[in-house]
């Protein structure tokens, strides 16, 4: 078993026509930041890794003549990619149905040339083992500069090699997992759409009020539910709005803090998230802020926006709502979620801003009734997404552990998925 499987270098894998490993473009034909717009190819970084997934939707896209200078990190659906600089040992696999992108300079692909040699699924799960993330970590600290993991260094690294049907199986069971944990992300997504999709019609479309104003009873609403919007609207400055409904600013609504500094070197291990811009970005002993919470991005990453069932730690790229005035949490977010960020950033190459002016953001009030109705509505929705985001984790846990021992050969396959079956 492990004993019999080899132990190759990238270079050699390379070198066998096996394997080829190849970063985003430096110097000269790296994209320039005016070749940055709204449309175009994907230029994924780190930030646009997440989870074992590339989120295509968010990453920034280049023009074509910045396209027509790439030279090497052109990137294709199987690949699996890994973050090298900065932020090393992200991974993330590629579908095979994804759009073109091309690679950051921090970003490196590893691609699978010869599928009789190679299976591409074990290669992404071998990039998440803890055999590996040793060799990165014994190697990223060689620079002065941040955390660095060079394409030459990367060509220095072990991989170890089962015969490819055990590649293969090793991939399967592990893939099983992953592929259970990626229904529960969709399921979740289609929960949060749904949620959003009732926010948008009480409070920014005012369906129930339009339709009492058409003589019609609310669709999908209960009498004593119906009785908490009017029927009819009053001029503002922002356009028509419930009668009985009031317009205000954000900071009538809440109250938001800029987060914490903590550094990487300060945290300890514990079950505390820590909120980047961009989300989780890892966990620590000791909590700032009571949960729930509500998170924005405040420097890096701007427009996201998170909510955080337990206490929390918000880094200082973020804001947080330090006072709810008395609102469900719920409501918050998703009245956060309608803020048009790109009103108040700034034009600095990498953005920001500014909570006071976010404070100013002219706001919808609907009485505090509404509002609880409102969060009422949809708690089935994040109950079922919360007992989601469990039985992944859960599943996350069991692949974590059945991976270095698959890997090392000290468990069968066999053995893993009668364990999975029983």
């Amino acid at each position: 078993m492990a004993g019999e499987w080899e132990e190759v270098s990238v270079a050699e894998l390379q070198a066998s026509g096996a394997l080829l490993v190849e970063d985003g473009n430096h110097g000269e034909n790296r994209p320039r930041p005016n070749e940055f717009s709204t449309e175009g190819i994907q230029f994924i970084r780190a930030a646009d890794m997440d989870s074992g997934r590339v989120l295509f939707e968010r990453a920034q896209r280049i023009n074509e003549i910045a396209r027509q200078r790439v030279r090497k990190g052109i990137g294709a659906g199987g690949d699996v990619l890994l973050s090298h600089k900065g932020t090393v040992g992200k991974v993330a696999y590629v579908p095979l149905t994804a759009p073109p992108f091309v690679c950051s300079p921090q970003t490196t692909f590893w691609r699978v040339k010869d599928p009789t040699q190679l299976d591409r699924r074990y290669i992404y799960f071998y990039l998440l083992s803890r055999a590996f993330r040793e060799q990165l970590d014994s190697r990223k600290g060689e620079t002065d500069m941040a955390d660095y993991v060079s394409l030459t260094t990367q060509r220095t690294l072990k991989v170890t090699v089962p015969p490819l049907a055990e590649q293969k199986a090793i991939a399967s069971v592990l893939g099983a997992l992953d592929d259970k944990i990626e229904l529960n992300r969709r399921t979740n997504a289609t929960l949060e759409a749904m949620a959003r999709a009732l926010f948008q019609s009480w409070f920014v479309d005012f369906d129930p009020v339009r339709a009492k104003l058409d003589g019609r009873q609310p669709a999908g609403m209960d009498a004593a539910t119906a009785g908490l919007f009017p029927a009819s609207f009053y001029e503002t400055k922002v356009g028509h709005i419930p009668v009985g409904w009031q317009l205000g600013r954000l900071a009538d609504l809440c109250n938001l803090k800029r987060g914490h500094d903590l550094p990487t070197s300060s945290r300890t291990a514990g079950p505390i998230p820590v909120i980047s811009s961009s989300g989780i970005s890892g966990t620590h002993s000791e909590t700032n802020v009571r949960g729930p919470g509500v998170v924005t991005g405040r420097y890096g990453t701007i427009g996201k926006v998170f909510y955080v069932e337990a206490d929390y730690w918000p880094l200082n790229t973020t804001l947080y709502v330090e006072d709810f005035k008395a609102n469900p949490p719920r409501f918050i977010f998703h009245a956060l979620g309608q803020v048009d960020f790109a009103n108040y950033t700034d034009k600095a190459a990498v953005p920001g801003v500014n909570r006071n002016h976010l404070h100013e953001e002219p706001t919808v009030l609907p009485t505090m009734e509404a509002r609880q109705a409102f969060a009422h509505a949809v708690a089935p929705l994040w109950l079922q997404h919360a007992a989601n985001d469990r039985l992944s984790h859960t599943l996350a846990t069991l692949r974590d552990t059945l991976l270095p021992k698959l890997l090392s050969g000290e468990l069968r396959v066999g053995e893993a998925r009668e364990a999975l079956s029983a």
